[in-house]
This record gives C-alpha cells, sequence and structure tokens, in this order.
C-alpha cells in the first residue's frame, strides 16, 4: 500500500519543479480513474475530496476506506495522499481521526487572528497523527461548497504569519478562481507568486510549496510558469466533472445508451469515465508529474 502524507510528496515536487495534481474525486468510478491513471503515469498524486462530496459518498471513513481498499486491489505502487479539500475546523479534525493523510483547514473566511489559532490547533493535532496540513489566507475566487470568494490577492505578511503555524504547504490567492473562469479574467498575477514564494518558508527554514487552486481554464503556459515559481500542487476539479459531463451527454444525445444493455451503469457511465481518464492524462502532462518515482 502507497498511502501516505503529502508533506515529502510535495518538497520533492518544488525541488524538481514539477507539480503533483490534486484531483477531487466524487464516487466510486472517479477514485477508480484517478488511481489508475496514477499509476499509468507513475504520478504522485493526491487524491482530493470536498466537504460536498464527502457527505455524498457517505461520510470520512467511508472515502478513507474506500480509496486505500481500491489502492490495494489495483496494486499501486506510486505515492497516493487521501487529502481534505476545504475542510471546516470540524471537519478537518474528523478527517484526521477517519484516516485521512493530508487535511486542508480553510479558514480563509475568518478573521485572521482566528484563522491562524485554529489552524495551530489543526497543525498540533495532523503532526500527532503523521498528516500534512495545508492552510489558506486571503481568499481563492469563484465558490467552491458554498464558500465564495472574490479572487484578491493574498497578503504577504498573513501568508508569513501562516507559515509560522507549522503548516506544510500553502494556498494563497493570486487571482485564480474556482469553477468556469470568465471571459474577462485577467490571468494569474505571476509577479505576486513571485513575491509570496520569496517570502514564506517552513519551520525548518525551506521554502514552503504553494498550492494553486481553480486549475481548471487557466491557460497552460501560465500553469508551467506558476510551478517554475514555487506552485507544488495544483488543484483540478472542475475540468474533470465537464468531462465527464460532456461525454456521458453526447453518448445520450446520440442514443448509444439505447443500444442493447448499455443502461447498465457501468456502460452508461463508461465513456464519462474515461473522459475523465483523458483529462487526467492530459494534466499529468501539463504538470511535468509523470515519472516522478
Amino acid at each position: 500500500m502507497t498511502i501516505q502524507n503529502a508533506k515529502q510528496m510535495m518538497q520533492k515536487a518544488q525541488k524538481g519543479h514539477y507539480a503533483l495534481g490534486a484531483f477531487n474525486t466524487n464516487n466510486l468510478e472517479w477514485t477508480q480513474a484517478i488511481l489508475r491513471r496514477a499509476q499509468e503515469n507513475q504520478a504522485p498524486t493526491i487524491l482530493a475530496v470536498s466537504m460536498g462530496a464527502v457527505q455524498y459518498m457517505g461520510g470520512f471513513k467511508v472515502v478513507a476506506n474506500l480509496v486505500r481498499n481500491l489502492d490495494e486491489a489495483l496494486e499501486i505502487t506510486v505515492p497516493i495522499a487521501i487529502h481534505l479539500d476545504h475542510g471546516t475546523y470540524e471537519g478537518a479534525k474528523q478527517a484526521i481521526e477517519a484516516g485521512f493523510t493530508s487535511v486542508m483547514f480553510d479558514g480563509s473566511a475568518l478573521p485572521l487572528a482566528e484563522n491562524l489559532a485554529k489552524t495551530k490547533e489543526i497543525v498540533a493535532r495532523a503532526q500527532a497523527a503523521n498528516v500534512s496540513v495545508e492552510a489558506e489566507v486571503g481568499s481563492i475566487g469563484g465558490e467552491e461548497d458554498g464558500v465564495v470568494g472574490e479572487g484578491e490577492l493574498a497578503a504577504i505578511d498573513d501568508a508569513v504569519l501562516m507559515t509560522e503555524t507549522g503548516i506544510d504547504f500553502l494556498a494563497a490567492g493570486i487571482g485564480n478562481i474556482h469553477g468556469i473562469y470568465p471571459q474577462n479574467w485577467r490571468g494569474l498575477h505571476l509577479d505576486h507568486l513571485e513575491q509570496l514564494s520569496a517570502a514564506v518558508t517552513t519551520a525548518r527554514g525551506q521554502a514552503m510549496p504553494i498550492v494553486l487552486h481553480g486549475a481548471s481554464g487557466i491557460p497552460d503556459d501560465q500553469i508551467q510558469a506558476a510551478i517554475q515559481l514555487g506552485v507544488a500542487k495544483v488543484n483540478v476539479n472542475t475540468e474533470l466533472q465537464l468531462a465527464f459531463h460532456n461525454a456521458t451527454r453526447q453518448f445520450v444525445e446520440t442514443d448509444q445508451d439505447l443500444s442493447g444493455k448499455n443502461y447498465d451503469p457501468r456502460k452508461f457511465l463508461k465513456p464519462g469515465v474515461t473522459a475523465i481518464e483523458q483529462a487526467l492524462d492530459e494534466r499529468i502532462a501539463v504538470f511535468g508529474n509523470a515519472n516522478r518515482i
């Protein structure tokens, strides 16, 4: 079994100037697809799940056990982290207890002092359980499980304070948003990312890995430029959902679902799952994460 926390995976990625894909799962098929493509590409991967998806899939223990069981059944040999994406304070604690190996506590909507204090508490719990921690300052644009952000640029002073809590990697706004990007989006503020990366370090004086949220829709060249400036984890969710939706919609619109026994859920979902896997291969290539064992 290759399940581990994401700390060393992230540090290795940052030093190697590539990024780990943090791919959100939503169900059994999604989880299988992510694990299969991670193995095929020999790409260490963070398998993420949002608070909403945790509830949909049956709870923290169900998700953790599903990933662990599939990791064993599919004979996965590449490092995999089970990560809570945009977790609440209580959610992060439950994820740690349930066997997640990495958690994000998103206290970005709280006053800074409260965000820092609660992050410290999560870090203490996580370190005792050998779990890596991601935290956020500022606000990522768009909407994620009901949390709406304006896409502001994270204050560098706030980011420095957050690293002092003992977190392992940092999410900070650099103009990125969740969901589909509008046509008038101005692009990533790479100059701000460069300043941010230069300012933040871990407790051991090492460079702090930065997380790029809302990567679905960001041009590949901007993602790759961000990786060179310290981003070591790139979150992808909407892009996979759109791939699944478009393939499934085409399957139905062309009446392929009416052929034979294509009403069988295993057959009905197959085109969508294939589309997810193709999108995963494309993202792994862009992130430079293949063959990094």
